[in-house]
């Protein structure tokens, strides 16, 4: 039966053990990472056969392609495209032109996916960009107006969406307040939950009817001093299911990074304690990898429930889309060269 978390792999093709691994531990799904990718027919290939080791067609294979710095899928073989940054400049001089760009974009991306097998993207980023926010976030923000960022969010993904690849809303309840990386180390944030209400979780709010989102590795003070979020009761059941009303399935953001303490099986058991419905792993240590699977439950439940129906959310891209077209159109929008 199918089990609660996302794992990563090590390379461009799955090896006999990963295979061995996938076909016996049948993790929800696959996330891909630029050691991962190099050519379409290769990566078409390695989802095929992640599928082909869990047995389920549908099997969802992630990835993190915002633009920017992060992008997993480079040229010379797909496009490069700018930072949501670029969606939140273009609002403020045309409000019209920037959601219709972040569309876009969203739209375009997802094509690039859908053709190779990746059926999720890790976007749209809904942190809220503060003078302060780390460069971790920084210009992956789309704004520090959290109205935009929730209007430029909602078309980012609705693009995501007719282009026939799901979204994830994240790093909720938000990420723009910290100051340190959380790859490195563990952020904590002391603005007070009145604050973090009147702006961090407002696109959140606004997007809550996504059905999927993933957490932010912080401690937020005011919520729950001790923990981060992403191991928090209080900050899972009382912020995210409760006052954001997100009902959508909930993964974690990677534990490999190195904000979370203790042992693999320790930051896995934590995370599904707290409310989380996935455990996401990115690196693609095999010993790891078999730490985490040795934890985390099967899907069932609620957790079952919200998964499946995200998976039902998919929609089929319109077969008569012209991408020449909504490139052209694109660089007119934003006088972005890198495509």
């Amino acid at each position: 039966m199918t089990k609660a978390f996302v794992s990563g792999c090590a390379g461009l093709t799955l090896t006999i053990s990963e295979i061995d691994f996938f076909r016996q531990q049948d993790p929800w799904g696959l996330i891909l990472f630029a050691r991962n990718i190099e050519t379409a027919d290769q990566v078409r290939a390695l989802t095929a056969a992640f599928r082909e080791a869990v047995g389920r067609e549908d099997a969802p294979v992630l990835v993190d392609q915002e633009g920017g710095r992060v992008q997993r899928l480079k040229p010379p073989h797909w496009p490069k495209y700018p930072a949501p940054k670029t969606y939140g400049d273009l609002f403020c001089r045309d409000a019209d032109g920037g959601r219709r760009a972040a569309w876009l974009a969203g739209k375009l991306i997802a094509d690039d996916l859908y053709q190779v097998g990746i059926s999720v993207d890790c976007l749209p980023c809904l942190d809220v960009r503060f003078p302060d926010t780390v460069d971790a976030i920084g210009d992956r923000a789309f704004s520090q107006n959290p109205d935009v960022v929730a209007v430029l969010g909602k078309a980012m993904a609705e693009g995501a969406l007719a282009g026939g690849v799901l979204p994830v809303i994240k790093h909720i309840p938000g990420h723009g307040r910290a100051r340190v990386d959380s790859h490195l180390e563990l952020p904590r944030v002391d603005a007070p939950i009145s604050s973090l209400e009147s702006v961090d979780f407002r696109p959140f709010k606004a997007l809550s009817h996504v059905s999927l989102g993933m957490t932010a590795h912080i401690v937020y003070e005011g919520i729950d001093p001790d923990t981060a979020g992403t191991q928090s009761a209080k900050v899972i059941q009382d912020i995210i299911r409760g006052e954001i009303g997100f009902d959508g399935c909930l993964m974690s953001d990677d534990i490999s990074m190195k904000a979370l303490g203790g042992s693999f099986e320790d930051r896995s058991g934590k995370i599904i304690e707290a409310g989380c419905d996935i455990v996401l792993h990115c690196n693609g240590d095999m010993k790891e990898m078999i730490a985490v699977a040795k934890v985390v439950p099967e899907l069932e439940g609620e957790a079952r429930r919200r998964c499946d129906k995200a998976l039902s959310g998919f929609q089929v891209p319109d077969p008569e889309f012209d991408r020449p077209m909504a490139f052209k159109e694109f660089h007119s929008l934003t006088g972005w060269q890198g495509v």
